[in-house]
């Protein structure tokens, strides 16, 4: 691990943030402003591509989409340095490089990459951005074994059916409910396992002005897998997922974002084509993932 990620993991021995709204950093006052939700809808209208470039927008308060137009990726501003959650695939990297340099951040100042999950649709790019940055790799203890092998969890249901991904050092485990201080700005780890056994939400506080919201990246919830296997066969895994479906809707969610934009619609609530808060945000994405999850089963009952 270089010098500077052993020096930013450091970081996250700083003290807890006071409670409310931390001190929100805008992008340097010579970058361009960040394109709107409308632009970057635009842009996507007709394209979903996992690696099709799209342009960077504004979220809400110092969040930022920097991701392509079928997968996620966010930076959160922070007066002592960026933070980025996701990568997208390793092809989509200088796109999302791209996007940062363009909102008029330095990608050598981000200060650490989150994850949501461990598949090489949304971490493909991650060691190609962590040797871009510098920045340290923090993950659960349940997806850290994965980002340092790019090899699926034995328990993934898709595992066979995915490709593997370049493997990156992760500098600090968390325990779930962990939160990591960066002294400036607060983010909360949360296992939701399901999609992947290592699956991670997060949560933190945005602001702008006196108007605060809570985003929550909740991941992926869909119980998908690689041909032949049954989830009819596994109940324990059902039931983890049955578990994450109860714990979304509890988590602090006023602004909804997944990795997969269209999974919670967001580009048109970007562009103000539907509300971009929600309180029942969480809870109608964890329903509907439940749902799809009933229909895997009864249509695996049906076939047996």
């Amino acid at each position: 691990m270089s010098a500077k990620s052993l020096a930013l993991a450091a970081l996250m021995l700083a003290a807890p943030m006071p409670a409310g709204c931390a001190p929100q950093a805008s992008a340097p006052a010579a970058a361009p402003p960040a394109p709107t939700g409308k632009v970057l809808a635009a842009a996507c209208a007709d394209r979903d591509g996992w690696s099709d470039p799209a342009p960077p927008a504004k979220l809400f308060g110092n969040t930022y989409y920097v991701g392509t137009c079928g997968i996620t990726a966010l930076l959160i501003d922070a007066p002592a340095g960026p933070i980025l959650i996701d990568a997208a695939t390793a092809e989509a990297a200088p796109a999302i490089l791209a996007n940062i340099r363009a909102l008029g951040f330095d990608p050598k100042r981000i200060r650490a990459i989150l994850t949501s999950h461990e598949h090489f649709d949304h971490v493909g790019g991650l060691a190609a951005l962590h040797a871009a940055t510098g920045a340290p790799v923090i993950a659960l203890a349940d997806a850290a074994p994965q980002l340092e092998s790019g090899t699926p969890d034995p328990r993934d249901p898709q595992r066979g059916a995915l490709d593997s991904f370049t493997a990156v050092p992760v500098a600090q485990r968390l325990r779930d409910g962990q939160p990591i201080a960066f002294a400036d700005i607060r983010i909360t780890a949360h296992a939701t396992p399901g999609h992947t056994p290592g699956s991670t939400s997060w949560t933190w506080q945005s602001c702008e002005g006196a108007a605060c919201r809570t985003i929550a990246y909740v991941d992926s919830l869909t119980a998908i897998s690689a041909d032949g296997y049954r989830f009819s066969d596994h109940p324990d895994y059902v039931a983890m997922l049955r578990a994450t479906f109860a714990r979304v809707p509890t988590l602090p969610c006023d602004i909804l974002v997944t990795p997969h934009p269209g999974a919670s619609n967001l580009f048109a609530r970007l562009a103000g084509e539907a509300k971009l808060a929600a309180a029942d945000g969480c809870a109608a994405y964890a329903a509907a993932a439940g749902k799809r999850l009933d229909d895997r089963l009864a249509k695996e009952a049906a076939t047996r």
